[in-house]
């Protein structure tokens, strides 16, 4: 379902834009419909009261809570079932943030992602994204949502931004703690700039060497680790927001003095963060988590050479919940059938 769908039938309840925004307000921050000093019978339209309580049950389907996985860290991974019985994870995370999925499953397979080991289901409806945030909030203080959960919200384009521009202004969430995480595509450097919420960008970097990157994102569009920086400077440079380089560390893959190298030269000047984060393991998969000391001598070392880097720890590493773990879980085993090699590594 997308947020288009919900207008069209509050329209045909007779709502106005005003009773629009109400309904949607209160949905998106998961607060009753019969909230606030007035009553609404005297100011809704009769129609639509007497809709409410269906409507209201609809929207929460759309989101429902499967099972809840809690970290040490304070996470909270969520498994969530959509309105048909697919599966999507969002995961609660420190500091009154939320990272959602835009997709059930992914098409970019990337070598590393257990996401990506079944491919793609199907597209999450700009609805049933904005019900993920709702549904969090039923839980606990949302202030920053990320999408950077199950998918490739550029394969979503259309309904990732309609749940960006509903959050970013009935949602009540800061246009910077919109967080828009894409392995690359131009379409996303068009579009973005054209919409009312301009949120912030992550670019799923992982290597400065565009034979490895091919190797790791094997489906990701062939951006250039150079193209894909000049990209994203014109994007910071236009929004006033730094730049998100996403790099997951691999043990013995991304880890080496070249990689450092290559770093400084494509993001020494830029206005971005690298934010690294050690490998989140996954059993099925061969690759391995780097110590975090070696982790931390990486970003110092960066940082002594000018790039503002953050080491984050992965959310629920003690819950084993890398992204699309729950849902494998859920489902029947996902076998990879075709040999990953990179570097030497295989499986």
């Amino acid at each position: 379902m997308r947020i288009e769908d919900i207008r069209q039938r509050l329209r045909a309840l007779g709502a106005n834009p005003r009773h629009e925004q109400r309904v949607l307000r209160l949905w998106s921050q998961a607060l009753p419909q019969d909230a606030g000093r007035r009553e609404i019978a005297h100011f809704l339209p009769a129609p639509l009261v007497a809709a409410l309580p269906v409507l209201g049950a609809e929207l929460a389907a759309l989101a429902v809570l499967r099972s809840e996985h809690v970290g040490e860290d304070g996470s909270a991974r969520l498994l969530v079932a959509l309105g048909d019985g697919q599966t999507v994870e969002s995961v609660l995370l420190p500091r009154d943030g939320l990272c959602v999925s835009t997709q059930v499953g992914c098409a970019v397979g990337c070598v590393f992602c257990m996401t990506g080991l079944g491919g793609l289901v199907r597209q999450v409806g700009s609805a049933e994204i904005v019900a993920q945030v709702a549904l969090a909030r039923t839980r606990r203080v949302v202030k920053k949502v990320v999408f950077m959960g199950m998918g490739e919200p550029a394969h979503n384009l259309d309904n990732v931004l309609e749940a960006i521009d509903l959050l970013g202004t009935e949602g009540n969430i800061g246009h910077k703690n919109l967080v828009f995480s894409t392995v690359g595509d131009p379409r996303v450097f068009d579009a973005l700039p054209q919409g009312r919420v301009k949120p912030a960008l992550a670019l799923s970097l992982h290597t400065t060497r565009a034979e490895l990157r091919e190797r790791l994102l094997p489906r990701a569009p062939r951006m250039s680790p150079e193209e894909l920086v000049e990209a994203g400077e014109r994007y910071a440079r236009a929004t006033g927001y730094p730049i998100q380089y996403q790099w997951t560390l691999l043990e013995g893959i991304n880890d080496g003095d070249d990689e450092i190298e290559g770093i400084v030269r494509l993001l020494h000047g830029r206005y971005a963060i690298l934010n690294m984060i050690p490998y989140n393991t996954v059993d099925e998969l061969p690759f391995r988590r780097p110590a975090w000391e070696q982790a931390a001598d990486i970003a110092r070392r960066l940082h002594r050479r000018g790039i503002l880097t953050k080491l984050r720890q992965s959310a629920g590493q003690d819950v084993d919940g890398g992204c699309g773990q729950l849902r494998a879980r859920a489902a029947k085993p996902v076998r990879r059938t075709v040999p990953v090699r990179v570097q030497g590594v295989s499986a």
